[in-house]
């Protein structure tokens, strides 16, 4: 055999391994890069089409050469929301939230003041909304949550198919919203789904309802308070809020079945139901709702027009109520009469932040001291339960927090 065919047959067989190799491993980021790119320059074209300028795409695009995977992370894991009704509101509607809620209150009164003349939003519930969607700006200073808005939703349009409809829409929409000047790309943050600034819209929903409020000529959301609380008030108003009018009311409910359905608060308080805090319904020919979030042995409300206003915001029961309830918090009409089935003794905000710390310095916890109790705190929580033979519940307990202090 010649030194010429040995030679060949080895450079075959070497090559016959390799693509054995190259198949039988993973794609790296290489390959994900380069399709990603493909995607990017052909996307460019349905952009244009769109109205979106060839040099804004090409600029917007000109340091983004990969996809974010920590955007497809939180993709994969957005949990389905199985919490008791305590535990939603224990994170939303607490001491800390309401105490910086009125301080903001004193702090952008002017402002407020306009924004309710021109709206007739309560300013309450626009403060409780800022709170809900950004801790009163807070997650804006978190580079481990604040993503590139067009990298988030080129990433989403490219690589996720139960988004990429959604997000090839709001990507449009992000590059006309720097089409038009309000924000460079520089600064157009959000969050890793897209929704963006103080009060969180996603750029569809900014596009429909943003307001330049401070007279500036930009409707700038992540730098303007007022622009991004008179923003959120212009939604509620579009979609039907009804001025000087409440959300809901706490009641008491009659011994017995209870019809369903919409009724006037006359006809409600006519089969027994009545405010828990025993003053009399306003406006009594007002269609309202019976919800009993946390069953009939929790708080129950009737619920009127303007709650299903603030689900155009977010369509959840569970968060129009706990941004009326934190709105009543805020405006010092005290709290709930009968408070959630919580199965152990509640914890202050503090408590909390207090609970998460001594887990953390007992190595159970390596998360943020938020005063929220998110996975991270209630897996530290079962961990120490586990260790020292409590029951094993999760729960931010007052009885856990003790058993910390006592180590």
């Amino acid at each position: 055999m010649s030194v010429r065919s040995t030679a060949k047959r080895l450079a075959s067989a070497v090559t016959a391994a390799s693509l054995s190799l190259a198949l039988l491993m993973p794609a790296g980021p290489a390959f994900a890069d380069a399709g990603f790119r493909q995607w990017v320059a052909s996307f460019r074209a349905t952009a244009v089409q769109s109205g979106v300028s060839g040099a804004l795409y090409d600029q917007a695009f000109k340091n983004i050469n990969d996809i974010d995977p920590v955007v497809l992370e939180k993709a994969r894991t957005q949990p389905e929301f199985t919490a008791p009704a305590w535990d939603y509101f224990d994170n939303r509607v607490h001491d800390q939230s309401v105490a910086v809620g009125q301080q903001m209150a004193r702090k952008w009164k002017p402002w407020l003041d306009r924004i309710e003349a021109r709206f007739g939003v309560d300013r309450n519930i626009l403060l409780a909304i800022w709170s809900m969607e950004s801790n009163y700006g807070e997650i804006l200073k978190r580079d481990d949550i604040m993503r590139n808005v067009i990298r988030s939703l080129a990433t989403l349009g490219y690589a996720d198919p139960r988004r990429s409809k959604f997000a090839r829409t709001q990507l449009i929409a992000a590059l006309k919203i720097l089409q038009r000047g309000d924000i460079d790309e520089s600064h157009l943050s959000g969050s890793w789904a897209g929704a963006m600034g103080h009060t969180q819209f996603i750029p569809t929903s900014y596009q429909a309802y943003a307001v330049d409020m401070d007279g500036n000529g930009k409707r700038d959301i992540w730098n303007s308070i007022p622009d991004a609380l008179a923003t959120a008030a212009n939604l509620l108003r579009k979609n039907g809020w009804q001025a000087g009018k409440t959300w809901g009311y706490e009641v008491t409910l009659p011994a017995g079945k209870l019809p369903g359905g919409s009724k006037t608060l006359a006809q409600w308080q006519a089969l027994g139901v009545v405010r828990a805090s025993g003053k009399p319904f306003k406006n009594g020919s007002d269609k309202a709702t019976l919800k009993v979030p946390d069953g009939r042995g929790g708080p129950a409300f009737l619920m009127v027009k303007n709650f299903s206003v603030i689900k155009a915001y977010n369509n959840a029961d569970k968060y129009a109520l706990a941004v009326g309830l934190l709105a009543d918090e805020i405006a010092g009409y005290g709290g709930l009469v009968q408070d959630w089935k919580r199965p152990f003794t509640k914890l202050t905000f503090e408590e909390r932040q207090e609970l998460q710390q001594r887990l953390s310095e007992h190595g159970y916890y390596d998360g943020k001291f938020d005063g929220k109790i998110g996975d991270g705190s209630k897996a530290a929580i079962l961990a120490f339960q586990a260790k020292t033979g409590l029951t094993q519940d999760g729960y931010p307990s007052m009885e856990v927090l003790k058993s910390l202090r006592q180590k």
